[in-house]
């Protein structure tokens, strides 16, 4: 019962099954008896695990465990510091405030060293520069991300996952992905952590 980390693209659905305009995860992959742990939004990219053990799925995916999961999201505009404040404090949505979190501003030389290009590519304003934010959540609520960004006033052109506890992305090219293996799964002190 390995793990396997998909590098999902843009535009493919976090499920077997195409659904609308968007691909299914069988575009890329052939494994039938695989569930996600943990899904991404069809505009998305990046990291997505896959199992066929259901207690590992739940571990991994379900909030109360806290597993960090970390994002590259470009907003549109610079933040300021007080805008970065108010991210890492966890700024109150429609459903809630959410919990603390970690935000990084990334180098500026990010995409073009460390990411692929994205099919479409975001919109691009010559006048209204991007930024490049690392943020890493341990609660998983739909759309976070983007959400939390939109509300400190800076919303998300692209989004990618690029960790799950201590697995990251960057060893599978998009469209890909690797057999992680029962060794290389995620510490069970993170999968075990229930508060």
């Amino acid at each position: 019962m390995p793990l396997i980390a998909f590098n999902k693209p843009y535009g493919v659905v976090s499920q077997f099954t195409p659904e609308g305009r968007w691909q299914g995860l069988s575009d890329y992959l052939t494994l039938p008896e695989y569930r996600v742990a943990g899904r991404l939004d069809a505009d998305s990219e990046g990291l997505l695990l896959l199992t066929d053990d259901g207690r590992l799925q739940a571990r991994i995916a379900e909030p109360r465990h806290k597993l960090p999961k970390c994002y590259w999201a470009q907003v549109e505009g610079i933040p300021d510091e007080i805008a970065l404040t108010q991210l890492r404090a966890g700024p109150v949505l429609n459903d809630g405030p959410t919990r603390s979190c970690q935000v990084e501003v990334l180098p500026e030389d990010i995409e073009a060293t460390r990411l692929w290009p994205r099919t479409p590519p975001i919109r691009f304003r010559k006048e209204i520069p991007t930024t490049w934010l690392a943020i890493t959540l341990t609660e998983g609520r739909n759309r976070q991300v983007k959400r939390m960004c939109a509300a400190v006033g800076f919303p998300v052109l692209r989004l990618v996952r690029v960790s799950v506890g201590g697995i990251s992305l960057f060893d599978a090219n998009q469209g890909h992905a690797l057999s992680l293996g029962q060794s290389a799964t995620i510490p069970v002190a993170q999968l075990h952590h229930v508060t």
